[in-house]
């Protein structure tokens, strides 16, 4: 395949990733070729390769008469999946509260105060980086590697649960526990916090589930 083809290819699917990923696309969308190709300007050929890569990778499923559909988590999925977010995010905290540089842990307080300003599509956002920021503080490569290996997982969830402004103050307020139990060194605390947080997460999804 031509190098131009390829880095059309590779512009489609990163695209069509940023696209899953803001939920300008959502979890049970049909994704017809030519409506995905005329809303990102793109010609077909990428759009068709790209949605191939999507399949591979467990983001779109191939349904009879409907062709390529982002998938939706059933709830026993979206329950491991906060099993294991648990599993590697206390350990983060715990090995945040043992790594992290006052730097960092003062930028995700900043961070932790635009999300409490925020609204809710900018809110999510802020709050992935957020977590990202807790990984980045580890200093262990394997730890980042293990959380990016769950990215194509999470872009499933469906919508934020940053939905309001309830919400966003329940998680900020659970943001700077995480945070003080790591300014203080204190891994178990850090660990417990992370956990909270998370078990608090997946309540609110599975009650959005059900609706």
């Amino acid at each position: 395949m031509p190098t131009s083809d390829m880095s059309q290819g590779e512009a489609a699917y990163a695209r069509l990733l940023t696209a899953i990923r803001s939920g300008e696309f959502k979890p049970g969308d049909r994704l017809r070729e030519t409506d995905v190709a005329t809303r990102l300007d793109l010609s077909r050929t990428p759009v068709r390769e790209a949605l191939r890569r999507l399949e591979a990778d467990g983001i779109v499923e191939h349904r009879p008469r409907l062709g390529a559909v982002i998938r939706r988590l059933s709830h026993g999925e979206l329950v491991e999946l906060y099993e294991m977010r648990i599993v590697l995010e206390r350990t983060a905290a715990q090995m945040a509260a043992k790594h992290a540089a006052a730097a960092e842990i003062d930028a995700l307080r900043d961070l932790n105060t635009q999300i409490a300003a925020s609204a809710p599509a900018r809110a999510a956002a802020l709050n992935q980086d957020f977590h990202r920021g807790i990984y980045l503080g580890t200093r262990n490569r394997f730890l980042l590697d293990s959380a990016r290996a769950l990215n194509n997982a999470l872009m499933l969830m469906g919508p934020t649960t940053l939905d309001d402004a309830d919400r966003i103050a329940v998680v900020t307020a659970q943001h700077a526990d995480i945070l003080d139990a790591i300014e203080a060194g204190d891994e178990r605390a850090a660990g417990d916090a992370a956990e909270a947080h998370l078990q608090t997460s997946l309540r609110h999804r599975l009650r959005i589930l059900g609706q």
